[in-house]
């Protein structure tokens, strides 16, 4: 007998459903943004394990199930930020060493309030920053919406700043890793530029 294919508990199961039958941008489109307002409707209303579940789903389900349903919406829309804070969560968890060294580098350069919105301690190990990306999407499902977005936005930008500092202190002996550092940070800037506008969208009422 053939399993048949397994559905995230949290998702209704109709939205991979969709997505595997239709390659019509518009459903695609309208499918994401249902998903994400329907996930992050029922996991305020729901309890704390429930919750907890909602933190984990990329552990559990893999990070390629969120891709499936929310990677190609607008990074200005409520299925974009949250596929984005569950990228950074997942990036925080595969490289939890690095991040924790370049967001501490980062936290030390930065000469903003950012390392305040963030909340990480200094020095930082790999386990604080990945304690602060579960605090972060905690704070999606169970806090202010549009913090949780700064929180994330913070963290990306502090992280950017201290891997251009770590870039250019390896350029002389390793152009390459130093090449490697300066992509990471350039995405890491661009996810931090769009979450404080999808923060600033949701205090406004216009983010969906």
């Amino acid at each position: 007998m053939t399993d048949r294919p397994h559905r995230p508990a949290l998702f209704a199961g109709h939205e991979f459903s969709a997505f595997e039958g239709s390659a019509d941008p518009a459903v695609i489109t309208q499918l994401a943004h249902e998903s994400a307002r329907d996930l992050l409707a029922r996991v305020r209303r729901a309890d704390v394990a429930t919750r907890e579940k909602a933190v984990t789903f990329a552990d559990d389900n893999g990070i390629d199930a969120l891709a499936e349903l929310w990677s190609k919406a607008s990074a200005h829309s409520l299925p974009g930020a949250m596929w984005r804070v569950y990228l950074i969560r997942d990036l925080i968890r595969q490289q939890g060493e690095h991040m924790a060294h370049v967001f501490e580098a980062g936290v030390r350069a930065s000469l903003t309030g950012d390392p305040v919105i963030a909340g990480a301690p200094v020095p930082t190990s790999a386990a604080e920053v990945r304690d602060l990306a579960d605090l972060i999407l905690h704070g999606v499902f169970a806090g202010d919406l549009a913090d949780a977005l700064d929180r994330a936005a913070a963290f990306c930008r502090l992280a950017a700043l201290g891997g251009v500092a770590q870039a250019a202190e390896v350029d002389a002996h390793s152009a390459e890793q130093a090449a490697r550092l300066t992509t990471q940070a350039a995405r890491l800037s661009s996810l931090g530029a769009e979450l404080s506008v999808c923060a600033r969208m949701w205090r406004a009422g216009t983010l969906d």
